[in-house]
């Protein structure tokens, strides 16, 4: 008797509303409820900050060691359920996508108030004060972009997207929209609420709008900030576990995390992968450090592949290609992301950049013996047989 063999792939259980919340709920996280203020502190004027994000959208202190734990903690139930289901990862994005739009919705609707009673002082001479170095908007934009960081989620989980071809770019415009309407109106109602002077002094904006709203009340914005930093988590897991996974499975990192869970269907060795990276980078990061350095990085590498992009619409243009954009477009963002990795650099050279630089780079010190070269290929296999059987993963087969 012939049967029929079914390969192990990855369900695509991702419907466009699932879709619209892994990009606005990965973008929506901590940065608009504590970002602000670096902005404003950076650019100088709150005219100048409002552009800023503008312009993104188109392109009593515990203990660190509390903190940090407390993150890990998040890091590591994250990581379980991701690697448990992939509809209860959606479920949660869905969820906590709902509960910051419902957080932005009472301090927008809170600034209105305040507006039509007449505060309007912080808007008067609003671009006064505006520092134009060129790192002073590098910096602004990294700290405002921050914010925007997700925008490109969905690229990554295509495979387990519903009919990607339709709603790819609908749920691209749909949440890219959302979020910059919103954090522009966002940002309104701080500046309503709140002189520069306190928003810059503010360790958490929204916290800090909260207490002068909503008084005794406030209390929920600190538990709206939480949860919004807690599905952004969600969705970067989400997408971060299939960007290794994806690179691994086109021989580019190790074959044990291009392989998925028998039974549920997920890439759980991509996910531990990515789950220790994150302990790794939080030890020693602040939160200021962490978003420009961060965002130093993300765009470097944004320049790279877009550099591919363009190269390819030229050289390649027979390729096939279910998504399609202007080429102008991605002119436009490679010569903003050059701008974005250059200009803090040239006007403020730190140190830090060199570090981070360096650290991209080393990179290729276990990538060209071990996977180009294929160095130590029985001690690779071994491991690999080892953690296959451990963690019940077997080689995935491609969505087409």
């Amino acid at each position: 008797m012939e049967s029929d063999k079914q390969g192990l792939n990855l369900k695509r259980e991702v419907g466009i509303i699932g879709a619209v919340s892994f990009i606005a709920g990965t973008m929506m996280g901590s940065g608009i409820f504590v970002s602000p203020q670096y902005v404003l502190s950076t650019i100088g004027s709150p005219g100048a900050s409002l552009v800023i994000w503008a312009c993104c959208g188109l392109i009593c202190t515990p203990p660190q060691l509390v903190v940090k734990c407390v993150a890990a903690g998040s890091i590591m139930v994250l990581a379980i359920v991701n690697c448990l289901s992939v509809r209860l990862a959606t479920a949660i994005q869905v969820v906590s996508m709902a509960v910051k739009v419902l957080a932005m919705a009472v301090i927008i609707l809170g600034g209105v108030v305040m507006l039509f009673q007449g505060h309007t002082e912080n808007f008067d001479n609003s671009f006064e004060g505006t520092n134009v170095g060129v790192s002073s908007i590098g910096i602004a934009f990294y700290q405002g972009l921050w914010s925007y960081d997700g925008w490109n989620t969905l690229n990554y989980l295509t495979e387990e997207l519903k009919d990607p071809e339709v709603n790819l770019p609908r749920a691209v415009v749909i949440a890219i929209s959302l979020v910059t309407g919103l954090y522009l109106l966002v940002n309104v109602s701080y500046l309503t609420v709140m002189t520069p002077r306190e928003l810059m002094s503010s360790s958490a904006v929204a916290v800090t709008w909260g207490n002068k709203v909503l008084g005794s009340w406030g209390w929920i914005m600190s538990v709206a900030a939480a949860l919004s930093a807690f599905g952004s988590l969600n969705g970067t897991f989400f997408s971060g576990g299939r960007v290794c996974f994806v690179a691994a499975r086109e021989g580019h990192m190790p074959d044990i995390l291009a392989m998925a869970h028998v039974h549920r269907l997920t890439p759980s060795p991509a996910l531990i992968f990515t789950t220790v990276v994150s302990l790794v980078v939080l030890i020693p990061g602040d939160f200021q450090s962490i978003v420009n350095f961060f965002s130093f990085t993300a765009w470097f590498f944004y320049a790279i592949t877009l550099s591919g992009l363009i190269y390819l619409k030229i050289k390649k243009p027979e390729l096939p290609r279910p998504y399609k954009v202007p080429i102008i477009l991605p002119i436009l963002v490679l010569i903003a992301a050059i701008f974005l990795v250059l200009a803090p650099i040239i006007d403020d050279p730190q140190i830090e950049y060199l570090y981070v630089t360096l650290f991209i780079l080393s990179g290729a010190i276990i990538y060209v013996p071990f996977i180009h070269y294929k160095l130590c290929p029985g001690l690779l296999t071994k491991l690999t047989v080892f953690l296959q059987l451990f963690l019940e993963v077997a080689p995935a087969e491609k969505n087409l």
